[in-house]
């Protein structure tokens, strides 16, 4: 794993996107996996800056969604996909062909796992997938102890995350269940760039970077990826 550690938020959210850029401008049709949340959020700003600026060229970008709250789609407001709408997907103009995204609110889930499992294969896999790190160590919706076989599922969803998650809506939400990319599906990708500020997470970042590599911190387990690049302020490093 590479670990690049900045002297504050905006360094490090430049850098990371630098650095998927150049992976991305690389590939033929790439296929990026994008997570919402605070962390990453920095890295959309400055790709939407780029393209603004013609500084960059993504119209051979297909973008994928990591996960979603079950109940919730684009059309509710603190749901993943509202979220990534307002950040990524609507300042770009990307055309809706080019986004695969669970939709948490179907009637068969199942068939959106499928759905998602089947865009990656043709897309050729993941190129990159952009990750943020949970209070639990969880990756997407992958909560502790979820196996590392696991591909797309559904999943019910760690009380701590709960609680957090609650910060996404205007009044409290009765989340109870997941839809998110599985540990084995994330594996697969080319690149994994895991994104942490704050020092909030200092202390599981310590765990993810410095504890045993186990299936209780799911974080963990992309130290066995060979292609793993995690990006942290000053804050979220503070305990290594």
């Amino acid at each position: 794993m590479k670990i690049i550690i900045s002297n504050n938020y905006e360094i490090m959210s430049q850098k990371a996107y630098e650095d998927i850029v150049t992976i991305m401008q690389a590939a033929s049709k790439p296929l990026i996996c994008v997570a919402s949340g605070d962390s990453p959020s920095g890295i959309y700003k400055n790709i939407v800056k780029g393209v603004g600026s013609n500084k960059i060229n993504i119209d051979s970008w297909s973008f994928l969604g990591l996960d979603e709250w079950v109940g919730l789609n684009g059309n509710d407001e603190g749901s993943c996909r509202f979220h990534l709408n307002r950040e990524l997907f609507t300042p770009l103009n990307i055309p809706t062909n080019r986004i695969c995204f669970f939709d948490g609110a179907a009637s068969d889930l199942e068939q959106q796992c499928s759905i998602t499992e089947n865009n990656i294969k043709t897309s050729g896999g993941i190129e990159i997938a952009i990750l943020g790190l949970g209070m639990n160590g969880h990756i997407g919706m992958n909560e502790p102890h979820t196996s590392i076989q696991t591909r797309s599922h559904i999943i019910n969803l760690d009380p701590l995350t709960v609680e957090v998650g609650q910060k996404y809506f205007k009044k409290p939400q009765p989340l109870e269940k997941g839809i998110t990319l599985g540990i084995n599906t994330l594996m697969e990708a080319k690149h994994l760039v895991l994104v942490v500020s704050g020092a909030k997470k200092a202390g599981i970042v310590k765990q993810v970077m410095e504890g045993p590599i186990s299936e209780a911190v799911p974080a963990s387990l992309l130290r066995n990826h060979p292609n793993c690049s995690i990006y942290l302020d000053e804050a979220a490093a503070a305990a290594l």
